[in-house]
């Protein structure tokens, strides 16, 4: 199994109860300087600086997202897809679009998809300035997912 967390802020928790667990792999994409200030050890922990926007995220992600299933091989995926990465969150430190978050969906679960990799998909996040805003990330995700597996 893996998670594939893209939520803004370190899967530390996920981290830290799973360290040690071979049968689940733990992939982490976040703030290098957001909280938790003290990070756990995911198996794979990608750390972003301030301000990356959307090709520097999405090249570490689509880095990262190869490594994770290179290495652990999943029969099982969790993706948690957070809304903080955006421009606009107000914890997220990240220059992310919508545009940019609805291609992290599709770059996350088409891939899933095509390895043939089933996936359960998990809010996670989002502090938008704007409530609307956040809602508006989340459905993008589920309507990402309801069309690819139709």
């Amino acid at each position: 199994m893996a998670i594939i967390d893209c939520d803004v802020h370190q899967g530390n928790g996920t981290a830290s109860i799973l360290a040690g667990d071979d049968s689940v792999f733990t992939f982490s994409i976040h703030g290098a300087k957001n909280f938790p200030f003290r990070k756990e050890a995911s198996d794979l922990d990608m750390e972003l600086p301030d301000g990356t926007g959307d090709d520097a995220y999405l090249e570490a992600l689509e880095r990262g997202l190869a490594e994770t299933l290179d290495r652990s091989r999943p029969d099982f995926a969790v993706y948690l897809a957070g809304a903080d990465p955006w421009m606009d969150d107000r914890l997220g430190r990240l220059a992310v679009t919508k545009r940019g978050l609805q291609e992290r969906d599709r770059q996350v679960l088409e891939t899933l998809k095509r390895e043939g990799i089933p996936v359960a998909v998990a809010m996670a996040g989002g502090y938008g300035r704007v409530i609307a805003d956040t809602v508006d990330i989340h459905f993008q995700t589920v309507k990402t997912a309801v069309e690819l597996f139709r």
